[in-house]
C-alpha cells in the first residue's frame, strides 16, 4: 500500500471514529445527560466492576492527576461514586451510580442510532463485514481517546 493510500485510510478511519463519538455524545445529551466524550471512554472501564483512579488513568492513557480530576467531575455530576476498595483501606474504588448506568444505557441507544445511519448507507451485511474486519485488526484495542 502506497503512503498516500495508507494516509487516506487513516484519515477516513479517524473521521469515522470522530463522527461516531460525536453522534453518540450528541445522542446522550439529547436524552437529557450533561456529558462530554471523555465520560463515555471512562464509563467503558468503570462499567464492569468499577476501577481505581490508577486503573482508569491507564485505561485512558492519561496521568493519575487527570484521571482523578475526571473522577471528581463524574462524582460531582452524580455519574460515579467512590467506595472503599475491598482488601486495601488506602485505595478507593470508583463505580457507576444508577445515573451513570442510565447514561450508559443512553449511550448504547445513541450508538445503535448512529450505526443505523451506517446501515442505511452500506446495508446491514456490509456493516457486519466492516465490524468483523475491524475486530480482526484491533480485537482488544483500548477504547480511549487518542486526542
Amino acid at each position: 500500500m502506497e503512503n498516500s493510500e495508507a494516509m487516506a485510510l487513516t484519515v477516513v478511519l479517524l473521521a469515522a471514529a470522530g463522527d461516531l463519538t460525536r453522534r453518540i455524545n450528541d445522542g446522550v445529551e439529547a436524552r437529557g445527560f450533561e456529558v462530554r466524550p471523555a465520560y463515555g471512554f471512562a464509563f467503558t472501564r468503570l462499567a464492569p466492576d468499577g476501577a481505581t483512579v490508577t486503573d482508569l488513568a491507564t485505561h485512558l492513557g492519561v496521568t493519575k492527576q487527570a484521571a482523578s480530576q475526571l473522577v471528581d467531575e463524574l462524582v460531582r455530576k452524580g455519574y460515579a461514586e467512590r467506595r472503599p476498595y475491598p482488601g486495601d483501606a488506602r485505595a478507593r474504588l470508583v463505580v457507576l451510580t444508577e445515573r451513570g448506568w442510565a447514561c450508559t444505557r443512553a449511550a448504547e441507544e445513541a450508538a445503535a442510532d448512529a450505526v443505523r445511519a451506517w446501515v442505511e448507507v452500506l446495508g446491514e451485511g456490509e456493516v457486519g463485514v466492516l465490524r468483523d474486519r475491524l475486530a480482526r485488526i484491533a480485537p482488544y484495542g483500548p477504547i480511549r481517546p487518542s486526542w
